[in-house]
């Protein structure tokens, strides 16, 4: 959750494929040298590529399906992308921000299929846990609407502040702030930055920036909790609305809800990542 940079377009396309003898599409066994469908998902950043690989084996193997990868670096591109038709399904957001996007662009987007949920975490240069803070420390989080708000209920978790009751919280809805703590409002991208540099106390910092940034996870002083309020920050599979009942769609959604992905998620994200396609909220 999803994660938000600004300052790029396209990076790379990528075809993930396999050899698979006899495959099946939606069940039914196929001729070998069929020819495939090709489903064209789109990515951000370079984190999935090996968990979608293990998805792109499943999916030849089972389905016929070639996927192939298009990676974006700029996260308000891939719901564009999938409602202009450019790319059949993207991958890189959670709920919330697929219902914030659709609310300003027309809900033409569609969530097929969840996927795994990253918690995001505090950091601090100094503070050994969350309540060592000193009284006008600064604490960097994302500016955009959907991580700051995640990352307000974050340090409100932590018991740094005291916010409204409001869905997706803005600064001006702490009603407590009783160390004075300094919310300084980053591009997603550029806290893991800041905190590095130490012109900033603490960071709430997105799971892939840190690992971008060489950022030990296990160095958090605090994890966001997974419970009952965590479904909206599930990420998911996202189709155009008008076609999302295709039912390649629906045997990608299939291919990647594996004990396979699992284990890839496992693999290459240890705890980071939790897959959710099963997990009850």
């Amino acid at each position: 959750m999803s994660k938000f940079i600004k300052f790029g377009t396209i990076a790379a396309t990528t075809l993930i494929a396999t050899s698979a003898a006899a495959p099946l599409v939606s069940g039914t066994p196929v001729h070998a040298d069929s020819k495939p469908t090709t489903v064209t998902v789109g990515l951000v950043g370079s984190d999935e590529a090996d968990i979608w690989k293990e998805v792109a084996k499943t999916a030849k193997d089972k389905y016929n399906i070639k996927i192939k990868t298009k990676t974006f670096t700029d996260y308000n591109q891939p719901n564009k992308a999938v409602a202009d038709g450019s790319i059949d399904l993207n991958a890189f957001q959670h709920h919330y921000f697929l219902d914030d996007w659709n609310d300003h662009n027309g809900n033409k987007v569609k969530a097929i299929g969840d996927t795994f949920i990253t918690p995001i975490r505090l950091y601090s240069n100094d503070a050994k846990k969350a309540s060592s803070f000193k009284k006008g420390d600064t604490i960097a989080v994302p500016n955009d609407p959907t991580n700051e708000g995640r990352s307000l209920k974050v340090l409100e978790s932590a018991g740094l502040i005291k916010l409204k009751d409001t869905k997706l919280p803005t600064t001006k809805d702490i009603k407590q702030n009783k160390k004075d703590i300094k919310i300084k409002e980053l591009s997603a991208d550029q806290v893991a930055g800041a905190f590095k540099s130490k012109s900033v106390q603490g960071a709430v910092i997105n799971t892939n920036y840190a690992q971008q940034a060489k950022i030990n996870l296990k160095s958090a002083i605090y994890v966001e909790p997974v419970n009952k309020d965590s479904k909206q920050w599930v990420n998911v599979i996202a189709a155009k609305k008008s076609k999302a009942d295709k039912s390649a769609y629906e045997d990608i959604v299939k291919a990647y809800q594996t004990k396979a992905t699992e284990k890839a998620i496992k693999k290459e994200h240890g705890d980071s990542e939790i897959p959710a396609w099963n997990k009850k909220f």
